[in-house]
């Protein structure tokens, strides 16, 4: 069985917590209370598998505080990860700078590939949902990106996550494949 670590790293308050909650199916928290270093989050989803071979998958879903004196943790955090969600308060244009930071550090620093990334900008509920007018700088702008709100429509982002959860699947059991096949060779 296949087991993939995610992060979901960015700036404090941008909704990490409220949407990995939402996404992993676990308890609603309704005050605010910035993560302090990290929640770990272990969870199947049923929509993915391996590969189409039905072998099934465990995620861990490391929630990351976005406060900068966790900064000094951040290696450990990033040791191992298969993916990395960026998620930002859309609606905050200083978050919004922070991003290319977020970016480097825990997605180019790491070697990930961009198809590992996935930006989620989220709309906290009532604030609007301006999807049109958030452009990004390069290297950013050539990211997937997603908006979220949950109050108006929480299945978009549901589904998108289920994509990028099978998306990095799908490369960890490639990887798994050439490894194999490289032993027998």
């Amino acid at each position: 069985m296949l087991k993939a670590k995610i992060l979901f790293v960015g700036p404090c308050e941008s909704g990490k917590t409220v949407l990995a909650n939402f996404l992993t199916e676990s308890s609603d928290i309704t005050e605010y209370s910035p993560t302090q270093g990290v929640r770990i989050l272990e969870f199947e989803n049923p929509h993915v598998t391996s590969n189409n071979k039905g072998t099934g998958c465990e995620f861990e879903l490391w929630d990351c505080g976005g406060n900068a004196k966790f900064e000094s943790c951040w290696p450990a955090l990033m040791k191992d990860a298969h993916g990395v969600v960026i998620v930002f308060n859309a609606d905050i244009p200083s978050q919004r700078k922070e991003m290319e930071m977020w970016y480097s550090c825990f997605v180019q620093q790491q070697s990930l590939q961009d198809t590992q990334c996935m930006l989620i900008a989220h709309h906290k509920p009532g604030s609007g949902d301006d999807k049109g007018s958030l452009s990004l700088s390069p290297p950013l702008n050539k990211l997937k990106l997603v908006h979220s709100n949950l109050e108006d429509d929480p299945e978009e982002i549901r589904m998108e996550f289920i994509k990028y959860l099978k998306s990095i699947i799908n490369s960890m059991s490639e990887s798994r494949d050439r490894e194999e096949m490289s032993i027998m060779t």
